[in-house]
Parts: structure tokens; sequence; C-alpha cells
């Protein structure tokens, strides 16, 4: 399964269960999670979103460091199964 599909599985999936998972886009901060999964209740994380085995560059492993010591979840998610699991976590937060 290609990234893109994980990708559209975990919008779609946020959606059916009240919440968004808008795009993350931060010009000049490169490094920062593909989505943003904002839940009912003030729930919130973000996902970076992997081909199948793949893994997070440098970067993109210190901005998630960034964001988990302020506070945030962070989620590698690289395999459509992990979306339910994730969902979980981010609505029990």
């Amino acid at each position: 399964m290609r990234e893109r599909q994980i990708e559209q599985k975990l919008v779609k999936a946020v959606k059916a269960t009240g919440g968004i998972a808008p795009k993350l886009t931060s010009p000049g901060f490169d490094g920062m999670p593909d989505r943003m999964v904002l839940m009912p209740g003030g729930r919130i994380g973000f996902v970076e979103v992997k081909a199948p085995g793949e893994k997070p560059r440098p970067l993109q492993l210190s901005r998630h460091r960034l964001l988990r010591r302020l506070g945030f979840k962070v989620y590698v998610l690289d395999d459509a199964e992990q979306i339910g699991g994730i969902i979980d976590d981010i609505r029990a937060t």
C-alpha cells in the first residue's frame, strides 16, 4: 500500500469518528508531521504518514521530539492497520 493510500484511509477514519485531519503545511519549518488530527473534546495528535517499512528522516524525528516535549502526541503511521489504535489513543488523552 502506498503512503498516499494510507493517508487517505487515516483522513476517512478520523472523519468517521467525528474529527478532522487537515494536511499540515509549515512553510519555513520543514519536518513537521503530515497530518494534524483534531478530535471532539479538544483532543489533538500529529501523524507522520510513511510508506510501509519507511522511517522518518532525522529532521522529522527532531520535530517529533519537539512536539512531544511540548506535550503533544506524535505517531508514525506506516500500516493502515495502525489507524484505529492511533485514533483511540488520541481520543483517550
